[in-house]
């Protein structure tokens, strides 16, 4: 494994972050269980690959819950803890233009996964890396699983996985997962992750425009103050400043409060914030 985030004092193994009721609402049992963590993923990254090298056997398939989108669950062990593994549905982005888009960013924001693994084909990295970018403005705990290495070397490329990490500020791990390399790597990166062993600080939006940063800081203070349970009301603030309707629409709706435990009047003060934009 390769990273360089920084390693926290002291470890926090019986400390998870995920969100346990909201991933009961998302269909995700935690029942004897330590850590969830999300699998994400361009498609044709090798996710299922990757996957299938964690879990083996131990995995089902079925629907989220009220969706048409299939939902893979396995379980692995590593060292004295359980983690469940959720296979995402494979997205170049989390705008929520399309319904995979949307499971998998809610899965991450409101489901708040103790680590969010993102697969990226090690020969296609720039188009990859947009997805990497999203998901660590909603979470810091993210490992990257640089996948087809050996397709990268086969075509002449060189990757500086070090480099790659320090900028990405997250661990990145280089793998060729059909041929089961680097999966002790991954294994280790996610449990460091998830223990709090090593905190990921990752690369975030810096704004030049002082109006565009005022606009963000008071809108999120706005969202906080209906939604205090969000787990990340910056992002949110983001998406409706780039004019997301579909987050719009899930906070009109009170689809945020109904994830976040939020009180029918966090909901109406809520509705008071959008109609005030």
């Amino acid at each position: 494994m390769t990273t360089q985030t920084q390693t926290t004092s002291a470890a926090c193994e019986t400390c998870p972050v995920h969100n346990a009721a909201a991933l009961k609402k998302l269909g995700v049992d935690m029942t004897d269980f330590d850590f969830v963590v999300a699998l994400a993923g361009n498609p044709n990254t090798g996710k299922s690959t990757v996957f299938n090298a964690l879990t083996g056997l131990r995995q089902h398939v079925g629907n989220w819950p009220g969706k048409t989108v299939t939902r893979a669950e396995g379980g692995f062990l590593y060292g004295d803890n359980k983690y469940k593994l959720v296979d995402l549905p494979g997205t170049y982005s989390l705008l929520a233009t399309s319904l995979d888009e949307e499971v998998a960013r809610d899965f991450i924001l409101f489901g708040q996964p103790d680590v969010t693994i993102v697969v990226v084909d090690a020969t296609r990295l720039e188009r990859n890396l947009n997805l990497v970018l999203q998901v660590s403005e909603i979470t810091n705990r993210v490992v990257v699983a640089l996948n087809l290495m050996d397709e990268a070397k086969r075509h002449g490329l060189q990757i500086d996985e070090r480099r790659l990490a320090r900028d990405l500020g997250v661990p990145v791990v280089p793998m060729s997962a059909r041929q089961g390399e680097g999966i002790p790597e991954l294994l280790q990166a996610v449990s460091e992750v998830a223990k709090g062993e090593v905190a990921g600080k990752p690369y975030r939006v810096k704004y030049v425009s002082p109006e565009l940063k005022r606009a963000v800081e008071q809108l999120t203070a706005r969202i906080e103050s209906a939604y205090p349970d969000l787990p990340n009301a910056r992002w949110v603030a983001l998406r409706l400043l780039d004019g997301d309707e579909r987050i719009a629409e899930a906070m009109r709706k009170g689809e945020l409060g109904d994830l976040t435990h939020g009180s029918i009047e966090a909901r109406a003060a809520q509705l008071q914030v959008i109609g005030n934009q």
